[in-house]
């Protein structure tokens, strides 16, 4: 034959004998790399492919006769090139891989998508994204359909939430808010890599019967509701000569609101629906939050508003009343009754901050400087009403001392609330320093 034949067989019998040996020095390179950070020699790649190809090629031999002929010199000769080169190139490739798999991997990082860099909004110097809901919300199985209303604003609204989330957080994140804000029962959420997500919920389920306390039952009785009435109100029922007072759970009234009624933060709700809020309206004259009165001197800020507490307009309507399970069944058999709401009783103190402001005087809290006019005298030697029209309404040196005589002995670091005139705090705590 003549020789460009030879050479081309030289590689086809090269790349036939070489692939065991490629294979071979793939893996090992590959696994040394991997597992000792050393790189296998090229000597010691070509020593090995040589004698993996010379097993391979003796058996080529034994079954082909033509190959051990003196002619075919050029062709073996070509053949070995070929697998060193195959050879070579493996171990090569193995040995980059050994060099960048990371060492340790789990099952966590396999699942822990990410978000593609074309839906990142920068937004302060970090990272954000909208989620946007694609196609129509579904309906899980085992639950009724969801209302139009629900799916409306499901789709429509905007849910932005960190960029720098897995995309299995940001489904979790995703599905709580959901279930947070539209109340729903159950929620599946799936995202892809471009922030599209597929939604299936259930409408809210049992939303009563999470309120009714331990132990009791909601009983709903027609009646003339008083104006007002929110969640959380204690209201006595009077029907058919039973006397049973319970916690408003809901109410509905058909009456049509005065004028200049509203919600709560312009006196009433909406008429013919239910009470959706769930922090009561509070009646009874304690502050709440921050509108209660402050201790150092200064006017208490306004009231938070009520906007999440819906309260009944008044007229014809409907209570739902958390009762005793004796109580419940009398009232059942009662039908329409009468409520009244009860007052829940005024705490005492705030009724003395109260008439204190009215008279212009505030209350403020001074310690005792140790080394100070006050230090290790009794409030009669020092005078404190005579020399600084104050007085001292509680005192602590060990214990707290409501409305201390004059034998009261000061010390260092006691605490003493004091009331007068905001002038007269002033000097009183100026002279204590």
């Amino acid at each position: 034959m003549s020789l460009p034949v030879e050479v081309v067989f030289g590689i086809y019998l090269g790349i036939i004998t070489g692939i065991l040996p490629a294979l071979v020095s793939g893996v090992l390179g590959f696994v040394f790399k991997y597992v000792t950070g050393v790189t296998i020699p090229g000597l010691g790649v070509v020593v090995l492919a040589l004698a993996i190809a010379g097993i391979n090629g003796g058996l080529l031999a034994l079954n082909d006769e033509t190959i051990r002929s003196s002619e075919r010199a050029p062709a073996v000769l070509t053949a070995i090139v070929v697998v060193l080169m195959i050879s070579l190139y493996a171990h090569a490739q193995g040995d980059k891989l050994g060099a960048t798999v990371p060492k340790r991997i789990s099952l966590q990082q396999l699942r822990d998508r990410t978000l593609s860099t074309d839906v990142v909004e920068l937004v302060g110097g970090r990272g954000r994204v909208t989620v946007d809901v694609a196609g129509d919300v579904n309906d899980m199985e085992g639950y009724p359909p969801l209302p139009a209303e629900t799916r409306g604003a499901i789709v429509d609204g905007e849910w932005t939430f960190p960029a720098d989330l897995p995309l299995v957080e940001l489904e979790d994140r995703f599905a709580e808010r959901l279930r947070t804000e539209l109340d729903l029962a159950d929620v599946a959420v799936r995202i892809d890599e471009r922030a599209n997500a597929t939604v299936a919920a259930a409408p809210p389920t049992g939303a009563l019967s999470k309120r009714v306390p331990e132990g009791k039952r909601a009983v709903s009785v027609p009646a003339l509701v008083p104006t007002g009435i929110a969640r959380g109100d204690v209201v006595r029922v009077l029907a058919s000569g039973l006397s049973v007072d319970g916690t408003v759970l809901a109410a509905r009234t058909s009456g049509k609101p005065e004028p200049g009624a509203g919600t709560p933060a312009t006196g009433g709700g909406r008429p013919g629906d239910d009470l959706p809020g769930t922090d009561a309206a509070r009646s009874d004259g304690e502050p709440r939050g921050d509108g209660g009165p402050r201790t150092d001197g200064g006017e208490a800020p306004p009231a938070p508003t009520t906007a999440s507490a819906p309260t009944t307009t008044g007229g014809e309507g409907r209570v739902t009343v958390a009762v005793e399970r004796p109580e419940a069944s009398a009232l059942l058999r009662a039908g329409r009754g009468r409520v009244l709401v009860l007052s829940r009783g005024t705490r005492r103190e705030y009724e003395l901050t109260t008439l204190l402001r009215r008279a212009g005087k505030r209350f403020r809290k001074v310690s005792v400087v140790p080394g100070g006019p006050l230090d290790g005298h009794t409030i009669g030697e020092v005078g404190v009403r005579e020399a600084y029209d104050v007085a001292v309404l509680a005192a602590r040196h060990d214990s707290w001392s409501i409305a201390p005589g004059g034998s009261q002995r000061l010390s260092a670091e006691d605490d003493l609330f004091v009331v007068g005139s905001r002038d007269a705090l002033d000097r009183f705590a100026e002279a204590a320093r």
